[in-house]
């Protein structure tokens, strides 16, 4: 009787031998969502092939600057003053780091802080690919009312004991990502991993404690949770839009140009040349798009997508920066 049921049986799916061998799961605190922000606390859980916890490690940070929304990461300036500097932690951070997949809840974000802390370092962190487990519980299509780190902590039963301190926020996700991680396995899903690009140049002005933005307000109703990058106006770009990038043509001033998944150049300062040449920094893909620039042309992103569906031009970051040396001036105007 029991041979027979072990025959009806089906056996366990085998583990996708794709899958990555070991995982980081990190999370940040900072002092704000821009360019310009630091770090000041981070934690890492680092997990086996299978999601389980080997170990892990916190450290505040001092900002050398001030701390930012208080009221959210509970970090004074108190709190951070005998805290170590970036730099000073940044090889602990690194070995914990290498070798790894990088897990983080909005994962774009926290290596976009960590990229600019390690290139203020004059360091590399030592991350090939990220994870999002936002993106993850898409693809897993659970059932969240939202996209919340609480909300996918509630979905697994995972208690939160301190929202918002890097460590326990780490510990939270790394006990959400491993059945999200067996979900995934079990149906034979690809891991929706991107590729981390370090930067390759970073322009902080000088060595000096960096100054908030102007205008900069840390009050509880200034700073937005919801989103990676803080809300940034820029001027409109006065020249009309000349249509599409031509296959060997320049740039032309008042063209659309997009931007999509990680650059060597920090991607505000990107942004920033590209305004300054006289185009139109666009936040999204549409066929008014002059084109699209990205390292990963084949990626998943919704920008990607739109642009292969429109047949928008795509050129990658060096290309980009080498046309933006000679852009052309708009009809009619001279210089």
């Amino acid at each position: 009787m029991l041979d027979n049921l072990a025959a009806q049986t089906p056996p366990p799916s085998p583990w996708p031998p794709a899958y990555p061998d070991g995982y980081a799961v990190v999370d940040v605190e900072t002092t704000g969502l821009g360019r310009d922000d630091r770090i000041v606390s981070a934690a890492v859980y680092r997990l086996d092939a299978r999601g389980e916890v080997q170990d892990h490690w916190y450290s505040p940070v001092n900002p050398l600057r001030d701390p930012g929304p208080v009221w959210i990461h509970g970090l004074t300036s108190a709190m951070l003053a005998d805290a170590p500097l970036f730099p000073e932690i940044a090889d602990q951070l690194a070995e914990r780091l290498a070798g790894r997949v990088l897990v983080a809840h909005n994962a774009v974000f926290d290596w976009s802080m960590l990229a600019r802390e390690y290139a203020r370092a004059r360091s590399v962190a030592p991350v090939e690919q990220r994870l999002c487990t936002i993106v993850l519980a898409k693809e897993l299509r659970l059932p969240l009312a939202n996209h919340k780190l609480e909300s996918l902590a509630a979905h697994y039963g995972v208690e939160q004991r301190r929202a918002h301190h890097a460590l326990d926020d780490a510990r939270v996700l790394a006990e959400a990502f491993r059945p999200s991680l067996h979900l995934a396995a079990a149906a034979g899903l690809p891991l929706p991993l991107h590729t981390c690009r370090p930067l390759t140049e970073w322009v902080d002005g000088s060595d000096t404690v960096p100054s908030p933005r102007p205008g900069a307000s840390y009050g509880p109703g200034s700073y937005r949770a919801t989103g990676w990058r803080p809300a940034r106006k820029r001027p409109s770009c006065p020249y009309p839009n000349p249509g599409r990038l031509a296959p060997d043509g320049p740039l032309v001033q008042g063209m659309r140009v997009a931007f999509s998944g990680d650059t060597g150049i920090d991607r505000e300062l990107l942004e920033d040349r590209a305004t300054d040449a006289g185009l139109h920094v666009a936040s999204s893909v549409s066929r008014l798009t002059s084109v699209l620039v990205t390292n990963d042309p084949d990626s998943p992103t919704s920008k990607a997508v739109k642009a292969r569906q429109f047949a928008t031009p795509v050129i990658d970051e060096a290309r980009f920066t080498e046309l933006l040396k000679a852009v052309t001036p708009a009809a009619g105007v001279h210089g």
